[in-house]
Parts: C-alpha cells; structure tokens; sequence
C-alpha cells in the first residue's frame, strides 16, 4: 500500500511480514483532532461517509450527495475498524501504536461527536484493536484483539471492559446480529468463526470456514450470514441458527482475495471487497452466485452501503481513493481522492439514525 509495490507488503493492509509497521504517530495527536468542515455542510440531510486512513493516522468524510470530501479528522495512530452508533450521532474508530510488541495506550477505540466534528472520549481496549461492532442498543463494543486472540466486550455508560473472551488466533472480523443476540468473530490463522452469545456473554460455538476469514456481516432479517476468506477466494453462507456453514461460494477463480462484505438494505444482494483482486463481487442473496464483479481502486479492504442501497464506498489501500458504485448499474461513478494514505474501513452515516 501507500505506493509501494504489492509484493512488498503482505496480504493484509500495513501487515508487512517482519519488523514494525510504517507509521509512527505520536499518541497526543488523538485527543487534538483537525476537522475542517465547509460552512452548512453539518446541515445536510444526506449520509456522510467516514473513511479510516490507516497510513496517515486519519478519518476522511466524504458528502455522499456530491461525492466531495468535507472534512479531514487526525485520530491517532493506525485507525482500521470503524463504525457508527445506531443513533448515528457518533462514530467509533479502531487505533493501535502498531509499531511495538506489547499493548499501550494507543491500543483503543476513538468516539467521534459527528455534530462537532470532535473526538469525545477514548476507550481502551485489548492487545491491537481490530475491527468491532456496536450493538444495536448502543450500549456495547464488541471488539477484536489480534494480538491478545481474544475478543473484549465494553460497556460504553462506562468505558470499561466486562469481559475479555478467548476466540480464534488472530481474530479480525466482528459482526453482530440485526436483533443483538450473536457476535460473529473471524479468525484468520485458526480459520474459525467463534459465535458469542450477548445474552450469557460467552462464546457458545465455534465453526471452521476457508482459509484466513477476515470479515463477516448478517443479512438483514438475521437468518443469514457471509464471511469472507481472503485466501480462498470464497464467501461462506452460514445459517445463523445453526451456525453452520450451508454454502461456500467461490468468487473469481484464482483473483478474488475477498475482504470486506456488506449485505443491502432489502437484503437481495452481498458485495465482497476483493482486495488485491481490485474488484467488488456482487452475489444474488437468493441463489447465492455471483451476478456481476466491478473493477474498483487498488485493493479494495473496507465496502459500505448507503442506507437506501443506491450507493456503494470502498476503501482502497493502494490508490489512496474510494469507489463510489451505483447499485443499480454496478458501475463506479465517481473516484474520491482521500488525501490521506492506506484508506482501510468506510462506514456511513445516516442522520435519521444508522
């Protein structure tokens, strides 16, 4: 990513394979924050998309009406996960100082004000906060740490840990059930899906998928979920009641390198971020194929969608840009220079609530 050649980095963004990682951002830069916003743009009623810029230690937004970034954030160092509170009022992002071996203070989730534009609070966490997810009360974080191969659960009324799980090694992806019930958390080395149970606050199962899953996200009606493997080139379909995998689909043969996955809104369509492939599958969620696949930026990692499903944003690490789709063409539509390096996650924001 950020210019340099594809071989020299591993498969995952600013993961190279020995050594430290290439930024180095002093931890004081994450309180202080550089929002600058055009005058009436917080008055808007279309969604805002924010977009975690893992090289340069900062969150682009980006007017989903024009397609135009309004405003540049600096979080701190190595943002990755992120996510938006159902209320839409505030919006959470991963940081880690990746360029050490032990956990510091860095290691944390950022909350962003987005009527201020100000970070509000930072929430430790474990050991290289990854991804995570908000419950849909609002009241929780779920979150992945890679280095700690647990996962913690955070009450956000008082930004404490209530437990920490044991999960996979090498836990990445977090999703969460429409109706709060079920975390899914990917682990890429030990090739398992561990499903905690937010009732009992425990994990109750774990199931095998393809080699290195990296994400996972649940149809809308919470009957359904789809995690990717990036090795593989495949999406495993998963009954959620069971927890079993039903169906593995196999995306472009030998080119996919899927990573980010987001469902639509009425629940027909799947879109998987391929990653070095540069493409965006688009699977039918009723036959489970793929009908289409969209040429996009440079490795595609983060995908999100516009809650009326009309728009697609991918964050792509390697052209320093994001993909703007149209749902109902499948076509890219626009090219968002992020002015900043390594675009990792997109999460949108929705004023009537998320």
């Amino acid at each position: 990513m950020l210019g340099v050649p594809d071989g020299a980095i591993r498969e995952k963004v600013g993961r190279p394979m020995m050594g430290s990682r290439y930024w180095r951002l002093g931890i004081g830069v994450a309180l202080a924050g550089a929002l600058l916003l055009p005058a009436g743009v917080r008055a808007q009623n279309a969604p805002l998309a924010y977009v975690s810029n893992e090289g340069s230690g900062t969150v682009t937004i980006i007017d989903t009406a024009t397609d135009q970034v309004v405003g540049t954030l600096t979080v701190g160092p190595g943002p990755r996960g992120i996510q938006v509170s159902p209320d839409g009022k505030r919006v959470y992002v991963a940081v880690s100082d990746l360029a050490r071996t032990v956990e510091t203070d860095a290691d944390a989730i950022v909350e962003i004000d987005v009527a201020t534009g100000k970070i509000t609070r930072r929430i430790r966490a474990g050991s290289d906060p990854e991804q995570f997810a908000v419950s849909p009360d609002g009241r929780r974080l779920f979150v992945s740490n890679e280095d700690a191969g647990t996962a913690s659960i955070i009450d956000l009324e008082t930004n404490e840990v209530i437990v920490t799980l044991t999960v996979g090694i090498e836990p990445e992806g977090v999703a969460i059930s429409p109706d709060g019930r079920w975390v899914y958390v990917t682990a890429e080395t030990s090739n398992t899906v561990s499903v905690i149970d937010t009732n009992l606050n425990q994990v109750v199962a774990s199931f095998l998928v393809d080699v290195r899953p990296r994400a996972a996200a649940f149809s809308p009606d919470g009957k359904r979920a789809y995690v990717t493997s990036e090795i593989s080139g495949t999406v495993s379909v998963v009954d959620t009641e069971t927890h079993e995998v039903i169906e593995t689909i196999l995306l472009e043969e030998g080119e996919a390198k899927p990573v980010g996955v987001v469902v639509s809104p009425d629940g027909k369509r799947v879109y998987v971020a391929n990653g070095h492939a540069n493409s965006v599958s688009v699977i039918d969620a009723e036959t489970n194929e793929v009908v289409a696949t969209i040429p996009v930026g440079r490795r595609p990692w983060g995908i999100a969608i516009t809650p009326d499903g009309k728009k697609l944003y991918t964050a792509n690490g390697l052209s320093n840009d994001v993909s703007v789709i149209d749902t109902a063409t499948n076509q890219v539509i626009a090219t968002v220079d992020v002015d900043g390096e390594g675009p990792w996650g997109v999460a949108i924001v929705n004023p009537a609530g998320n």
